[in-house]
């Protein structure tokens, strides 16, 4: 059985009671330069993981750090993450992928 946190509908909430909580919307924290500065940062800080070995908990969650920011840029941006994800899996899933400098890569190659 699926634990129902483990929805996307409820992360999605989750996020939006956070932002609600903070009044991203009238502060300042939805502002999609900021978000973009933020997203930004914590890519840094999983680097930083892989990197310097750092633990997986450490790993797990920077990851997660970076989850939370996608989910609300989504409610920043007002569009479903979720259609948008979907979506894109459909083009993923009919890209062919090529060995490049040997690790697989997916893309919409053009020779």
């Amino acid at each position: 059985m699926t634990d129902d946190r483990d929805s996307f509908a409820a992360m999605n909430g989750a996020i939006q009671k956070f932002h609600d909580k903070h009044d991203f919307k009238n502060q300042g924290g939805e502002d999609l330069v900021y978000r973009v500065a933020l997203m930004t940062e914590e890519l840094g800080e999983i680097s930083s993981c892989v990197t310097k070995g750092k633990s997986r908990e450490a790993l797990a969650e920077e990851c997660a750090d970076l989850l939370i920011l996608l989910l609300g840029t989504g409610i920043a941006g007002d569009f479903s993450l979720s259609e948008a994800f979907w979506k894109k899996m459909g083009i993923l899933m009919g890209r062919e992928s090529r060995m490049i400098d040997g690790r697989i890569r997916v893309s919409e190659f053009r020779d």
